[in-house]
């Protein structure tokens, strides 16, 4: 009888075992990205974003619609690290990284990676570069006088209640 339960507990744990083998070989397998940062998270146009991804040890690419294919170096670890320009054309708002890890199974992605906001477009406008135009001056001259006329009513003025 003790034979009996000594194999019975021996066949259970060989077959525990023999179960959950399978399972840990495909779960290392399928090592791949499992955080997403990208720093600044909110950037302008043309300017350089820095991604660091854990769970890629060989590296990877990262992509967005708002920069060209990043090529991810590896670090240490497990972690990669790249840096890529924001596009001139990139359009204002949230945009998401996805990356594929060298090497490992599906690529993960973060909806909401960083923001890229619009800029102003500088210009000239209504402004002029070779001085005061003729309406500056007639408006200019305009204030004078009226300062001039205000500053001789004022100093009459005065001077007559000096007379009472």
């Amino acid at each position: 009888m003790r034979t009996t339960r000594a194999l019975a507990a021996a066949a259970t744990a060989v077959a525990a075992l023999g179960l959950a083998a399978p399972a840990a070989a495909a779960r290392d397998g399928m090592i791949g990205p499992s955080n997403i940062v990208a720093l600044p998270s909110v950037i302008a146009r043309g300017g350089q974003l820095t991604i660091t991804v854990d769970g890629c040890p060989q590296g990877g690419t990262a992509t967005s619609d708002a920069f060209r294919p990043t090529q991810l170096t590896p670090v240490g670890g497990s972690t990669a690290k790249g840096t890529a320009t924001i596009d001139r054309n990139a359009r204002p708002g949230a945009h998401s990284i996805t990356v594929t890890c060298t090497g490992a199974g599906r690529p993960l992605t973060n909806p909401n990676a960083f923001t890229v906001i619009g800029g102003v477009r500088g210009g000239l406008g209504g402004s002029s570069s070779t001085g005061a135009t003729p309406t500056d001056m007639a408006i200019g001259g305009g204030l004078i006088a009226l300062a001039v006329v205000g500053g001789g009513v004022f100093w009459m003025r005065r001077r007559s209640e000096k007379r009472v």
